[in-house]
This record gives C-alpha cells, sequence and structure tokens, in this order.
C-alpha cells in the first residue's frame, strides 16, 4: 500500500470518531486535515480542538489512526480553540505587547505579558520514554497543603500492596516529600557502564522510589527556573532504571505550571487525580486544575476530598474544620468522578512523621479505610478504561 492509499485508509479510520458535542464525525466536521503518513508508518494529522470538545477526543482520534494496519505510529498536531478575539489561531507565536523584533526577527521582551487563553502547547508525548510502564497516573492539586503528596504516597503503597509493581516519582521539585512519607534517607545507587549509567530507584514498602529530595542535602533547597524542572523530569523518566511497572504514580507540584506542562508533553498520561480540601479556596483552584489538565487532552480520573470532618476522641461528635461536601459538588459541576473523602485522622500525621503509608500504618483507622477505597475505586477506573480500549 504506497503513502497516500495509507493516508486515506487513516483518513477513514478517524471518519469513525465521532465529537459527542455535535454528533458529526471529526473528518466530516472539518476538524481533521493535512493527513499524511511517511516512509516510516509514522501518521500524523491537524486536528482543530474546538471550544466546549472533550479533552479526550484528540486521544481516541489518535488511537484511531494508529489501529490502522500499516501505521506504525500516530501524532496529532493540536490546534486550540481560538482567542476571544478571534483575530488568531490560538497557540500561534508572535510577539507580545511591548516586545520588539531582535535579531532574525526574533521577538525580544521589553514587558511582562499575560498569557492569551488557549496559548497552553499541546502535548507531544514520546513513545519511547518509559516503555516497560503499563499506566501512568499524575496525582496533583490547584494549592498546596491539601494533602496531594499523602494521597499519591497511599495510592502507590496500596496498589503494591495489592500484587501490582508500582513506581512512584516525586515531581514536587520544590517541595519533595515523598522521601518523608516512605521514612527513606537512603541514596539511590548508579547502574550501568560509563556512559549508558541509570540510577537505581529505591524500593520502599513494595514501591520503586525516586525524588529530588533523595539526592539533595536535607537543608538544601531546590533553586531553579521552568527550563530545569523539565530537564529533571526528564531525566527521571528517562534515566532512572524503572523497569516493568503495572502502575507508575507522579506526584505532581500544586498549582499549573512548568512541572504539569512538562509531564503531559514528555508521557502519555492514563489521566491525573485531583486532591482539594472542601472549603471554596481550595477548590476553586482545582477547578482551575481540572480545567488545565482538560486543556491539554489528559483525562480526569477524579476528584478526592481530603481533611473532611474531625471525629472528637472519646465521643460521636465530628466537626467540619474546612467544610464539607465542596470536592463532590465540583466532581458533579464538571461531570467527573468523585472518588471519595479522607476524615481528618491523627492516623494520618502519625503516619507521615513516622515514615510509613496510613495503609499499611493504621489500615484500620478511618483515613486508612477512606483511603483504602479511594485506591480501590481509582484502579477499578483503570481497569474499566482498560477494558474500553
Amino acid at each position: 500500500m504506497s503513502n497516500g492509499e495509507l493516508a486515506q485508509a487513516v483518513e477513514r479510520a478517524l471518519a469513525g470518531v465521532v465529537n459527542p458535542r455535535t454528533g458529526q464525525d471529526v473528518v466530516a466536521g472539518g476538524q481533521v486535515r493535512e493527513v499524511s503518513v511517511d516512509d516510516s508508518g509514522a501518521a500524523s494529522f491537524v486536528f482543530s480542538l474546538r471550544r466546549g470538545d472533550p479533552g479526550a477526543l484528540v486521544r481516541e482520534a489518535r488511537a484511531a489512526a494508529q489501529a490502522v494496519a500499516g501505521v506504525r505510529t500516530a501524532k496529532a498536531k493540536v490546534e486550540l480553540p481560538q482567542s476571544a478575539s478571534g483575530s488568531e489561531e490560538a497557540g500561534t507565536a508572535r510577539p507580545a505587547p511591548g516586545a520588539a523584533a531582535g535579531p532574525g526577527g526574533a521577538a525580544t521582551r521589553t514587558r511582562p505579558s499575560g498569557l492569551r487563553p488557549g496559548s497552553v502547547p499541546a502535548p507531544t508525548p514520546s513513545p519511547g520514554i518509559l516503555p516497560g510502564v503499563k499506566r501512568i497516573v499524575a496525582v496533583s492539586s490547584g494549592k498546596g497543603g491539601v494533602g496531594k503528596s499523602m494521597v499519591a504516597s497511599n495510592l502507590a503503597a496500596y496498589a503494591a500492596q495489592s500484587g501490582l509493581e508500582v513506581g512512584l516519582l516525586d515531581a514536587d521539585i520544590y517541595g519533595p516529600n515523598i522521601p518523608t512519607m516512605f521514612g527513606e534517607t537512603r541514596r539511590p545507587t548508579v547502574a550501568g557502564e560509563k556512559g549508558s549509567e541509570m540510577i537505581v530507584p529505591l524500593v520502599s514498602r513494595g514501591v520503586r522510589i525516586m525524588s529530588l529530595g533523595l539526592l539533595l542535602e536535607r537543608e538544601q533547597p531546590a533553586i531553579m527556573r521552568g527550563p530545569l524542572i523539565a530537564g529533571i523530569l526528564k531525566q527521571f523518566m528517562e534515566q532512572v532504571q524503572w523497569g516493568s511497572l503495572d502502575l507508575m504514580v507522579v506526584d505532581m507540584p500544586p498549582g499549573t505550571g512548568d512541572a504539569q506542562l512538562s509531564l503531559v508533553q514528555t508521557v502519555e498520561l492514563d489521566g491525573a487525580v485531583m486532591v482539594t480540601t472542601p472549603q471554596k479556596v481550595a477548590t476553586g483552584d482545582v477547578r482551575r486544575g481540572i480545567k488545565m489538565f482538560e486543556r491539554v487532552n489528559t483525562r480526569v480520573l477524579g476528584v478526592v476530598e481530603n481533611m473532611c470532618g474531625f471525629q472528637l476522641p472519646g465521643t460521636d461528635e465530628v466537626i467540619d474544620l474546612f467544610g464539607r461536601g465542596g470536592g463532590e459538588e465540583l466532581a458533579a459541576e464538571l461531570s467527573v468522578p468523585f472518588l471519595g473523602r479522607i476524615p481528618l485522622d491523627l492516623a494520618v500525621r502519625e503516619a507521615g512523621d513516622s515514615g510509613e503509608p496510613t495503609v499499611h500504618s493504621a489500615p484500620e483507622s478511618a483515613a486508612g479505610r477512606a483511603l483504602a477505597e479511594v485506591a480501590e475505586g481509582l484502579l477499578a477506573r483503570l481497569d474499566e478504561l482498560a477494558v474500553r480500549g
């Protein structure tokens, strides 16, 4: 089959992908163009993602193209929705307001400028990274202090306890707390011959762990700009001997910045878990985080509501110090699954200080049972998505 015939076959496959928002297939709806296949079997096409379209639509289109016999890989160049003015194609580079042309026509910034709506770079994950890892899940939040690292640690520990091969990558470069959560002070070793050395992750509670916190001195701060963060994350994925994993959990820093964008542009995530506390100041930031993941075509697997309800010792009285139900309401509002709520529990604080995840140290505590239910729900969700293909 010639490249042209193969491109036609890819276009026919893409015509089988229906946009649930419009009811039209993406080819008839004009969302796909420039379909081509090169001599190596790499297919590519431009996909126009429009306002209101589900982020998973691009992933579905890419999977349909890659399923065509003769296609080795499929890459979609995503065009995001136009800015409010409609005068430019979203994501197109342009000099910022107040910028002057430098040598060769390059723009030199002369004063700060905010991001325009729709200017988030489209993810272009490399299929060669982490070839032995079956599933990758990011645990993220909109703001710090909501228990994101605690949830990530317990999800990983519970999955390993259930018999899965699990890795935990600490992508929170500025606040690498995963070593503390597992009570680790050891240094990773290096294996392999000179020029092809690989870092060997630590194994703790059955989980393979890598964190910048394992490489820094105890009081040494991580002082670095965005490009360095991207480089460290790439190193942790490409130069760590992860081996074969059923699941990799990535503990993200709070917010919607360099680390989040670097991750989705490096590997193809199976989805993200969002952690929040019930009050509006937290759920508002998590809402932005969910929208960010949707914008970069990453499925949100669910919302976890942490720190809701504290039972006074020796009584049946429960006090909702941070309110209750904010995470569940947010999940319902944005049509994403609600994975469960975790109460304020002394067992969680004690587990974090002792360096043992709550699902190990206090499995029968209120928080231990809640964390187990959240982990079971997440693993079931991943299995369900795998069956759907």
